[in-house]
């Protein structure tokens, strides 16, 4: 798959990000981090923390109030929706609740992550190239679910699902993943499962990936580097070593309400 991630420079790009709804409610408030290709990073915290809504911020599903986000480079917020819609194609997306058309095959839903870059008439007709078929099946073999291709998707595990949900995005050659709580629907056995293969696509690939993730001892298992989250700020960026039973009653407590970042 074409690799852009270098390394080199951070693939994404967050400074003071701010996210006020129209009734006045602040979601986020001056978030700052960058990611850079390969690194695989999850976002932790309450459930209302804002976690949903940066993820959202970040593949311009919606817009941001203020501050700066890029992604390879270029700036989100100075973007036309043109341009917001071409830059999305290159963000691929994994839902907690998989997302693909129970009717097709294993194999059609992973091409469904090619529409972006079809025509409208192709994508109107359902025709997909013989190198679009090819990228699928490549990409359904990058997470052991090659020998499902034909198979309906509602015929699937939900393990299974969420795999061929995870080579559905890879199918975008993407610059960057995203993950929005991948494996909160899902047995604990088959939820290791599938972050394992989540982490090895995003090392193998050098896609940089960030996971909102609700269970703790999953993101101290796989996660580079952590970010946490208490509402909509960001009070812990680092290192599994170093978040402290300290960090972690900050960022769950639910009645603090003078939150301050530490980072």
């Amino acid at each position: 798959m074409e690799n852009l991630n270098n390394g080199s420079a951070p693939l994404l790009e967050i400074e003071n990000l701010r996210k006020v709804y129209p009734n006045g409610y602040e979601a986020l408030s001056n978030i700052s981090f960058n990611i850079r290709g390969g690194e695989f990073v999850c976002i932790i915290g309450r459930s209302g923390a804002g976690k949903s809504t940066l993820l959202r911020c970040i593949n311009g599903l919606i817009p941001i109030t203020g501050g700066k986000l890029s992604v390879h480079g270029e700036d989100l917020g100075g973007m036309s929706e043109k341009e917001k819609l071409l830059m999305r194609r290159r963000i691929g997306f994994i839902f907690q609740e998989f997302n693909l058309v129970d009717r097709l095959s294993a194999l059609r839903n992973v091409l469904l992550g090619r529409i972006g870059y079809m025509s409208d008439f192709n994508a109107l007709i359902g025709y997909f190239s013989q190198a679009d078929r090819e990228l699928a099946l490549w990409c359904l073999q990058r997470v052991n679910m090659v020998h499902r291709a034909r198979n309906r998707a509602d015929s699937l595990s939900g393990g299974e699902k969420q795999r061929v949900a995870i080579a559905r995005a890879l199918a975008q050659k993407p610059l960057l993943l995203l993950a929005d709580e991948p494996v909160a629907s899902l047995d604990p056995e088959l939820a290791w499962g599938v972050m394992d293969d989540l982490k090895t696509v995003s090392r193998e690939e050098n896609l940089p990936t960030l996971v909102n993730i609700h269970d703790l001892e999953i993101a101290k298992k796989f996660a580079d580097r952590i970010i946490g989250i208490a509402k909509g700020r960001i009070v812990f960026d680092g290192v599994v070593a170093d978040l402290t039973n300290e960090i972690l009653s900050e960022l769950y407590r639910s009645d603090n309400p003078n939150l301050k970042s530490r980072y």
